[in-house]
């Protein structure tokens, strides 16, 4: 599967259950072993086990292989391996103790906003959607600048 189409896929799942804070790095030019990490936030553990499940399901549905999963008797942090993409799904406490963006996000990945059910199919379709390079924080999508 292509990694846009992954990442895409996997986004789309932890938004589909309210995840926080949610962050994609590319890492393919620090380890062989997967091309990104996706960080996002829960609120509780029933959450966090919520939202692994969202993203197990929704990587399934689209063709996508689960390698494994980890946490999910306790639920503080899940981690689920699709192979290409790892997705840590913590909740706050431990995000900020173990800042894995410290370690992982020295590029992240601008993602445009899907907006609307149609548009996130659309993007995820889409060949030029993702950016590898830049930080999404620094720089708003249009989307963002039209918000505000």
């Amino acid at each position: 599967m292509d990694i846009r189409k992954l990442q895409r896929l996997i986004v789309d799942a932890l938004e589909d259950v309210k995840a926080q804070d949610i962050k994609v790095f590319n890492t393919s030019h620090l380890t062989a072993l997967f091309d990104r990490v996706i960080i996002a936030s829960g609120t509780s553990n029933r959450q966090t086990k919520a939202l692994a499940a969202s993203v197990r399901d929704k990587v399934k549905a689209g063709g996508g292989d689960i390698v494994s999963m980890e946490g999910e008797d306790v639920g503080e942090w899940v981690l689920v391996d699709t192979g290409d993409a790892i997705v840590h799904i913590m909740q706050p406490a431990l995000r900020q103790y173990y800042n894995l963006e410290e370690i992982w996000g020295e590029k992240p990945v601008r993602l445009k906003a899907a907006g609307t059910r149609a548009g996130a199919k659309a993007s995820a379709e889409a060949d030029d959607d993702e950016e590898d390079d830049g930080d999404a924080a620094a720089t708003p999508s249009p989307a963002r600048r039209k918000a505000r």
